[in-house]
């Protein structure tokens, strides 16, 4: 069975691939005029289209059909993370949460972070590439990097909200909690975990602490746990 190969374009109406996408098709494939595309927009919706001119950098298509999506699961699934200081951790996470299913990913700047900056190109690649290896028709959001408390002070936030960490109090398990397919927002902390003031301002801004089990995980590994339970709770 010939394996299903989707390609990225986010404006198909312009009915010409994006020159990355264009150079894959041509220069590694080697596809050409009449073969067939299947395409998705990272917006919920599939084409069948046909291959109509392909030289240079250029590949121009006609779509063929139109196949809109229904979404995998109800509500919005948010996680806020702290990026470690290896970067290849941070990657790891936002390929395999895309693969699973998740719509936005926030970048937070914490007290305890050990990066300051963050390239989101670069995820914003991981992504698409993801998005097109697991089929799915909806490429999840990527902030750019902001202060912690700038952004638990956001108007925009979803009423169910949460901060995982590692201090004592009650911490309810997380998917014990959860309301099911109803929007759902998560912070993750740095390696260092979130300072205590972080943790207090959080929860003065409506952020319910819990918990993501009884093992202590590193911040990629909490950041896919917690992906995890909110996209079973939205199932």
């Amino acid at each position: 069975m010939k394996e299903l190969r989707f390609f990225y374009t986010p404006e198909p109406e312009s009915l010409q691939l994006p020159p990355d996408e264009a150079q894959h098709v041509l220069r590694v494939l080697r596809l050409g005029m009449g073969d067939e595309l299947n395409l998705v927009d990272g917006r919920g919706t599939f084409y069948h289209a046909v291959i109509t001119e392909a030289g240079g950098h250029h590949c121009r298509y006609r779509i063929g059909q139109r196949l809109p999506q229904v979404a995998e699961w109800e509500g919005s699934i948010h996680l806020a993370l702290a990026p470690t200081k290896n970067m290849d951790r941070v990657e790891w996470f936002v390929e395999k949460a895309t693969e699973i299913g998740f719509d936005h990913l926030s970048l937070l700047e914490c007290r305890f972070s050990e990066r300051r900056s963050v390239k989101t190109e670069r995820l914003e690649k991981i992504v698409v590439s993801a998005m097109k290896q697991s089929h799915k028709a909806w490429k999840p959001l990527i902030d750019e990097l902001q202060p912690f408390r700038q952004f638990i002070a956001r108007q925009d936030l979803p009423a169910q909200r949460f901060i995982a960490h590692c201090y004592e109090g009650d911490r309810p398990f997380l998917l014990d909690v959860l309301q099911p397919r109803t929007p759902a927002l998560v912070l993750i902390g740095p390696e260092g975990d979130f300072s205590i003031d972080e943790v207090q301002a959080a929860e003065a801004a409506g952020f319910r602490s819990v918990s993501l089990g009884t093992s202590r995980l590193r911040t990629e590994t909490a950041a896919l746990a917690a992906v995890h339970l909110m996209r079973l709770a939205n199932r």
